[in-house]
């Protein structure tokens, strides 16, 4: 089954992968804490502006409390710029959703995005006909094709290389790359698996 892009949530734990038909030459990259995707050095020239993003991000609010931001595009850093501002979880994930709204593409691809504390998730997606924003307790996902509303996921890592290796080797259709996070009272971890790169 193809999904697309997926973000995973629970307290303490998450994590994204890209699955993609279209852009599948793509990796993460840390960049000074922050995740990004990208094209590898050999991927064809694009002016696709939905191909590179931040898609996981470390924060802190005003509070002391840290917190892990992952999604599928442009969202993910203000979303992150809302959490640092004390905006609480649901409105930092509701309002840049709404504001972008889903991806002009062909497929009016759906943005999907995640936060993460050591104690409490929410998860969100805007799609043409919906914007959906709720926090979990248990695992869930939601993804850009088929899976576009939250649901339950069977996620079994417990640490952010873990769940970027269990999500990239999930049994779901054209697998690229995988980010992870997980939030503690150390703070936020923040991993990746780009498949052997």
């Amino acid at each position: 089954m193809y999904v697309g892009r997926f973000v995973v949530v629970a307290p303490g734990i998450g994590g994204y992968r890209v699955s993609s038909r279209s852009f599948p030459n793509r990796r993460v990259t840390d960049r000074d804490g922050t995740l990004t995707v990208g094209p590898t050095p050999d991927a064809p020239e694009t002016d696709n502006p939905y191909v590179s993003y931040n898609c996981a991000r470390a924060v802190e609010t005003p509070t002391g409390e840290a917190l892990a931001v992952l999604g599928n595009g442009s969202h993910v850093d203000p979303i992150a710029e809302k959490l640092e501002l004390g905006y609480p979880a649901r409105d930092a994930l509701a309002t840049p959703l709404l504001a972008l709204d889903f991806e002009k593409d062909d497929y009016d691809t759906p943005r999907v995005a995640g936060v993460v504390g050591a104690e409490s998730a929410a998860i969100g997606v805007v799609r043409r006909d919906a914007l959906l924003v709720e926090a979990v307790e248990e695992p869930t996902v939601v993804a850009t094709y088929e899976t576009d509303s939250p649901e339950p996921y069977d996620l079994t890592a417990t640490d952010a290389d873990g769940v970027a290796t269990e999500l990239l080797d999930a049994d779901l259709e054209h697998p690229v790359c995988a980010a992870g996070a997980t939030v503690d009272d150390g703070g936020v971890a923040l991993a990746f698996d780009n498949g052997g790169d």
